[in-house]
């Protein structure tokens, strides 16, 4: 019978200076050869390395069945190196999947199949149910479990409509609501949709996040389901230009004790969900706002208002943390007017004098011409 193995570490060091772990196993008992394969950065990574080790072996060997859907599954979510949040949606998702195939071995699975079930789903999440069945194959193909992902040959996963956004037609109108509001959230609604920061951003922020000098915040952090959520590296920190009605809104802003910008009344981190019902709600109808729209919205309003003033979907995309993919979908059709700034920009661009240069003929230089007329001597 094949053995648990063993992990351990290396005498060999890596560049750092850092130790380097190993896997060893036999398949037969003592008397058989021992297989060792080395130059792991973790002992996680080694356990990971042997693991998959065993249980290839133990399939060419016949000794256990196919791993089943559910136990792909199972695995997967246990090695998934994300935030607690995401694990709980990937999880909630693989259920429709695992309900459907979790007793059958992954290796049976066809894509027709697949089709076919993904079309049993509610349309609000045939895409991610289905991206995340994908996602969790794939890892058996880079496993070595299977050759092809099933759920990706012959499965269209097109994804649905976007919702569509409802930004706030003018600055009038966050003013309007902004006054309704009063002088400790009303500042807070101009500024986020000034910045364009999504709520948990805006949140979080902290004084000491904010340059007013060079007229930029950077976003550090995140305080979204009452837990406080860090950039994984120094790169993912966001800059944000800040213009001037975002200076304005925070010249507002009544100064605490507290690090943050927008804290809760009694200290802490802002409660988003009271303030729906309570204030955020109540502020759009008396201020005549129809229809009401979403705190979220505040992030729309931005990106509609950056994109009509001419601001590219790139610098866009870096300010407001998003993909250009995402952000062409979800926001470049609310730029009604556009077309007419590209069009201005073109006839500003035939409209001023250009000095054209003729390419086809370039006068040589003086050394040239005289090399050329040594020659011709």
């Amino acid at each position: 019978m094949t053995q648990h193995g063993q992990v351990f570490e290396q005498r060999s060091r890596d560049a750092a200076g850092r130790p380097l772990w190993g896997y060893r196993y036999r398949l037969a008992g003592r008397d058989s050869r021992r297989i060792q394969s080395g130059g792991f950065p973790t002992e996680q990574a080694a356990h990971a390395a042997l693991e998959r080790a065993l249980e290839q072996a133990r399939r060419e060997r016949g000794l256990v069945g196919p791993i089943t859907v559910a136990e792909l599954a199972a695995t997967y979510l246990a090695q998934h190196d994300a935030e607690p949040v995401t694990i709980s949606k990937l999880s909630w998702l693989l259920t429709k999947s695992v309900t459907a195939f979790g007793d059958r071995p992954i290796t049976t699975l066809r894509g027709a199949e697949i089709a076919a079930w993904r079309m049993t789903l509610p349309a609000g999440h045939r895409f991610e149910a289905t991206q995340a069945l994908r996602q969790v194959l794939e890892r058996a193909v880079a496993w070595n479990m299977l050759s092809t992902n099933p759920a990706r040959v012959g499965v269209t996963n097109p994804q649905r409509r976007p919702r569509e956004q409802r930004p706030f037609e003018t600055w009038d109108e966050l003013e309007r609501v902004a006054r309704q509001l009063g002088p400790r959230t009303g500042p807070l609604v101009l500024f986020a949709a000034a910045t364009g920061l999504r709520p948990g951003e805006w949140i979080a922020l902290e004084h000491r996040d904010i340059d007013h000098d060079a007229r930029v915040l950077y976003v550090h952090r995140s305080f979204t389901d009452k837990r406080l959520k860090c950039t994984k590296t120094p790169r993912s920190v966001r800059a944000v230009p800040l213009q001037q009605a975002a200076l304005d809104a925070l010249t507002l802003v009544e100064r605490t004790a507290a690090p943050q910008v927008f804290p809760a009344q009694g200290g802490g981190y802002f409660d988003l969900h009271n303030f729906r019902a309570r204030e955020w709600r109540p502020a759009q109808q008396r201020a005549g706002i129809d229809p009401i729209r979403r705190v979220y919205d505040l992030r729309h309003t931005f990106a509609t208002m950056a994109l009509r003033a001419g601001i590219s979907t790139f610098d866009l995309s870096r300010y407001m943390g998003a993909s250009l993919t995402m952000i062409d979908r979800h926001y470049g059709h609310l730029a009604r007017d556009g077309r007419d700034h590209a069009i201005h920009l073109l006839d500003q661009l035939h409209a001023d004098a250009v000095h054209r240069v003729d390419i086809s003929w370039t006068p040589p230089h003086p050394q040239d011409r005289e090399q050329a007329d040594e020659k011709a001597a």
